[in-house]
């Protein structure tokens, strides 16, 4: 390709008597750097690769109808023939790569939707009459004196032939831990979708963690004779309690943080400090992802780098880095069976053990190319990961992370450095942090406005002024009280990260209090998501004219974004207004609810996703009567709010919408003038959000609308 477009040049090029070579050999020189021979080469692939792979299971995912069950056979196929068709083009650089990116994206299409159709549960009739249930507690997410478990069947009352393999129920939590075996008798049903078009859908991410059924106690846990998977469940029994003897021994506030740093288990956590760590750009130390396992890894690394390196014969006979390396790494793995190995986890031990293999095999162990085999890695072990916000903002991070380091170490190699001193080591390292939380924060969050519809205004400073604590003092001496645990010697060291974790719930206290400490945005659809992640990608690894064609991208991304306007109203799946008042100005909430004892869940989802910043909304001022109420929103848009079928006759003659609680025949409903949204309208609906214009409804868009011909949303 480069001696074609150099002869093409040449013939373009004016042959003046004078400085033609040099002219020619500028514009050449100026062309390959625009045009890198890397980009359509096929050592150039492990970078493009997960990025296509990626966008093949984001659109299996994206897909409002489920696609035939034949169709991943019929993609692999395909698949196979675009990969051997890419060998055949070698020759033609260009079509090879095009063949190649088809061939990954046909695979992460036929992946993840084979993994999802060999996650179909049994089928279970399912109704409101309470059935005894048994199984083994896998997981426990405490709130308080009650919570929810997550429970791996063993026996099931009227379920014929096959068992769920988890159920997840709210139950009284206080006297179990994981490993308990327990019988109780709960109420049970499909776990749930989307509570607002465009959301959180829980019923895809129970589906591909295996659970099966959801629902709530009426009985109190009884104890359980159960055998099998003996190992497992004493295992996640100790780590319950070295989770709890840690938090006990820090103490305090911070006590329950520590272990959650630790452990990974987070249900001794306040609500009130997380929610803390949130608004402060502060909530990822809670997630255990590559920060911490780069402080425990590195750290790990580096100590035992350096001893073994002060054994001068061990040194003299081997590089200290290839033992220290294999130390890290089994220490890293440690981390990850003894946190549970979430996905977040998995995520960062993937890349540690990238970058780990690159040092034994005496490769870079930051690079872009380590970054895309850990995320290739991933794709194929958890595909449908790929539209998680997690998996998104810790690869941004990371890409970006590195995209500047090596930009780094071309200026550093272009001057000449002296030995630096203790202050200007600090100096390095303080530099270093406020560098690290910048680019990682601005990477990371426009992801986090896309995904929480919130931004963290002061996220620099408060990384700025928390993340010295957190990496020089908290997870240093964390780690130290962790490995001395066995010993009992770890009490001194768990006081003293607890010290400083206390310094860091201050300053995330104190930050989330300030006026605008979070930034409300709405949320965007996954086309604005995927033009930004693809374009951010394309900046990140392409160079000269493939980076430059990524910016267009992330510009369409934000245009469309900036360009969607909010619903004007919604109405939950409960039958909840949540809507503008006719008081409200321009640029002023001015949001109501018709409800506040129900739906209110819903409905704080329903104005986050709006962009209104708010999770709770005030009564509205409406006409009521015994057989219901009557408002008028802001856009002019008269609502009946119908408690009772014999209001519906009036309602129909002077509300542009009802919303009846009870379900309505559809006799009823065809003579009513207006539409009615009665129970059984909004149990297809979900969450319902509408767009007004001149008093009337031009746009409405249910939360079920995108995932009931799903394999998820079904019922089966």
């Amino acid at each position: 390709m480069w001696g074609r477009a150099q002869a093409r040049l040449a013939q373009l090029v004016p042959r003046h008597r004078y400085g033609r070579v040099a002219l020619r050999a500028r514009l050449f020189e100026r062309l390959r750097t625009l045009l890198p021979a890397r980009s359509v080469r096929a050592a150039g692939l492990v970078l493009w690769a997960p990025l296509a792979f990626g966008l093949g299971a984001a659109a299996y995912i994206s897909l409002s109808t489920e696609p035939p069950a034949m169709l991943p056979a019929w993609l692999w196929t395909a698949a196979g023939l675009a990969a051997l068709l890419a060998l055949f083009l070698r020759a033609r650089p260009v079509l090879m790569v095009s063949a190649a990116l088809s061939a990954c994206l046909l695979a992460g299409f036929a992946h993840t939707h084979g993994r999802a159709l060999s996650m179909v549960p049994p089928e279970i009739t399912l109704s409101d009459r309470a059935r005894a249930i048994e199984g083994w507690v896998e997981r426990i997410e405490r709130r308080g004196a009650s919570g929810r478990v997550v429970l791996r069947v063993t026996a099931l009352e009227r379920a014929d032939g096959t068992l769920p393999h988890r159920a997840r129920l709210r139950i009284n939590t206080t006297t179990l831990t994981p490993g308990d075996a327990i019988s109780v008798r709960a109420v049970l049903s499909r776990p749930r979708g989307p509570v607002a078009a465009g959301g959180y859908d829980g019923a895809r991410a129970a589906w591909f963690e295996r659970i099966a059924l959801a629902g709530f106690s009426v009985t109190r846990p009884e104890p359980a004779a159960i055998e099998g998977h003996e190992t497992l469940r004493a295992f996640l029994a100790w780590r319950w309690r070295l989770a709890q003897r840690i938090a006990d021994i820090a103490g305090g506030e911070a006590g329950p943080v520590i272990a959650a740093l630790l452990t990974g288990e987070r249900s001794g956590v306040s609500e009130a400090h997380a929610e803390a760590l949130r608004l402060s750009g502060l909530g990822h130390i809670l997630a255990i992802s590559g920060m911490h396992m780069a402080l425990l890894a590195g750290g790990i690394y580096f100590a035992a780098r350096w001893g073994i390196a002060a054994i001068e014969p061990v040194a003299r006979a081997m590089d200290p880095r290839k033992p220290a390396a294999l130390i890290a790494l089994a220490a890293a793995l440690g981390y990850l069976i003894l946190s549970g190995a979430a996905v977040s986890t998995q995520r960062a031990f993937v890349m540690a053990a990238v970058m780990f293999a690159a040092i034994l095999l005496e490769r870079r162990a930051v690079s872009f190319q380590s970054l895309a085999l850990a995320a290739l890695i991933i794709l194929i072990l958890t595909p449908e990961s790929v539209v998680a916000a997690g998996f998104q903002m810790s690869f941004a991070a990371t890409a970006a992370l590195i995209a500047v380091y090596e930009a780094w170490q071309r200026w550093r190699m272009t001057r000449v450095r002296t030995a630096p001193g203790l202050v200007g080591r600090a100096r390095d390292a303080f530099a270093g942090l406020a560098v690290t939380s910048l680019v990682a924060g601005g990477a990371t969050g426009l992801f986090a406005a896309f995904h929480f519809q919130r931004m963290a205004a002061y996220g620099f400073g408060a990384n700025l002024a928390a993340m010295p604590v957190f990496s020089f003092w908290v997870m240093p001496a964390g780690v130290i009280g962790l490995a001395l645990t066995p010993f009992g010697l770890e009490a001194l060291p768990l006081k003293i990260s607890a010290a400083g974790m206390e310094i860091v719930l201050a300053i995330a206290t104190w930050t989330s209090s300030l006026p605008g400490a979070a930034i409300p945005a709405i949320a965007p659809s996954g086309l604005i998501i995927a033009l930004y992640a693809a374009g951010f990608a394309i900046i990140a690894f392409g160079k000269g004219l493939v980076r430059a064609a990524g910016a267009p991208v992330v510009a369409a991304g934000m245009a469309l974004w900036a360009l969607s306007p909010p619903p004007d109203m919604m109405v939950t799946s409960s039958g909840v207004l949540v809507a503008r008042s006719t008081e409200a100005q321009d640029g002023e909430d001015g949001w109501f609810v018709s409800d506040r004892r129900r739906g209110r869940f819903e409905a704080g989802v329903l104005l986050q996703r709006a962009g209104t910043g708010l999770s709770a909304a005030p009564r509205g001022e409406m006409a009521c009567d015994p057989l219901g109420c009557f408002t008028i929103t802001r856009e002019g848009l008269r609502i009946a709010i119908s408690e009772h079928p014999a209001s519906l006759e009036e309602d129909c003659t002077r509300a542009d919408l009802i919303i009846a609680r009870a379900a309505i025949s559809p006799w009823l409903k065809r003579r009513c003038a207006a539409p009615v949204l009665d129970a059984s309208a909004r149990e297809e609906l979900g969450g319902a959000e509408f767009w007004v214009r001149d008093g009337r409804i031009v746009r409405l868009r249910g939360a079920n609308d995108a995932v009931r011909n799903r394999i998820w949303g079904r019922e089966s």
